[in-house]
């Protein structure tokens, strides 16, 4: 089964443009958590979409789901493969260098200018959002924006930062070093989600004991 997506030239460029998005300081940043292992094995494939509830292995999705997300992913490959050239291409133009072989500070300059065209669409659909007849009105309630609708700096972001927290079976969150820099401890494994045995609900409630495990009394 394969479980790697990118050449060695595209998982270098995109590893070290997510090491400038969540980078290494005075905690472990994308790198150490293996964030491009993450994106690069959901670029894989449709075997690692569902993470089995008892934490052994991943769904085998079947039929119209698995044509859909085999869609899905064709999609976002594409977004990462350009995504690779464009950052490149401003490179070479600027730099003289491909994007890996940049200094942090020039490859945080790419990254914010390709950025540019996508915060200035969302100033404007904010704008848009916020007055309406020349009214302010209260912002409809949205859906965040698909990874499918996403261009490849954002679409980049959102994978660093799964990345960075999502349960280690997914690829990335190495060693649990994202959950480790925001002190939250985490489950040994998915079971223990599934079956009641470990909550978060003592970080978010205040009735901090799992329905589970009240006494029906």
């Amino acid at each position: 089964m394969q479980d790697t997506f990118f050449d060695p030239h595209q998982r270098a460029t995109v590893q070290a443009a997510m090491a400038r998005i969540i980078p290494t300081d005075d905690t472990p940043g994308a790198t150490e958590a293996g964030t491009v292992d993450f994106v690069d094995r959901y670029l894989s494939g449709v075997d690692f979409i569902y993470a089995k509830p008892d934490g052994s292995g991943f769904e085998q999705l079947t039929g119209l789901r698995r044509d859909a997300w085999r869609q899905r992913i064709d999609i976002i490959r594409e977004v990462y493969v350009k995504g690779v050239t464009q950052l490149d291409t401003a490179a070479r133009e600027r730099h003289a260098r491909e994007f890996v072989n940049l200094e942090p500070g020039q490859q945080d300059e790419i990254l914010r200018d390709l950025e540019k065209p996508y915060q200035q669409q969302e100033a404007e659909l904010e704008r848009a959002r916020a007055t309406l007849y020349g009214a302010p009105v209260e912002p409809a309630l949205q859906q965040t924006s698909a990874e499918i609708d996403l261009g490849f700096v954002p679409l980049l972001a959102l994978h660093t930062r799964q990345g960075f927290y999502a349960d280690p079976i997914y690829g990335g969150n190495r060693n649990r070093i994202g959950w480790d820099v925001i002190g939250f401890p985490g489950p040994a494994s998915l079971a223990e989600v599934f079956n009641g045995t470990y909550s978060t609900l003592e970080y978010f409630a205040e009735d901090r004991e799992h329905p589970i495990r009240k006494d029906p009394s």
